[in-house]
């Protein structure tokens, strides 16, 4: 694979790695100050329903960047060891528009297609 090409992936997966952690750091603060506004402040039920809800959320936010962090590191990992852009499936190239679509790709797309075709 191009090395050029391979760098300019490695930059893109760094600042979506720091844009994560920036985003997880500011979903926990926010988490943090409503807390403490509850027990700062009695709230009716439906209030604390909604905050109840608005938590849920970003958990669920929170849940799946930390999955998108893990594959972003393990694309780094793959660039360390020259595996990039390698299905790791059938060990084919992944073609580079697939890549620049997804850097942190694992398959390539008939294997992601099997794969999710399995796991419905």
């Amino acid at each position: 694979m191009d090395q050029n090409f391979v760098n300019e992936m490695l930059d893109k997966l760094i600042k979506a790695k720091d844009e994560i952690l920036q985003f997880l750091l500011a979903e926990n603060s926010d988490f943090q100050a409503m807390v403490k506004e509850k027990d700062m402040d009695p709230k009716d039920l439906a209030d604390i329903a909604a905050d109840d809800i608005d938590r849920n959320t970003l958990d669920a936010l929170g849940v799946a960047e930390v999955r998108r962090l893990r594959l972003i590191d393990s694309a780094i990992s793959r660039i360390k060891n020259d595996r990039y852009g390698i299905c790791v499936r059938c060990n084919k190239l992944i073609p580079t528009e697939r890549l620049k679509a997804i850097p942190y790709a694992l398959m390539c797309v008939p294997c992601q297609t099997e794969e999710e075709r399995k796991n419905r």
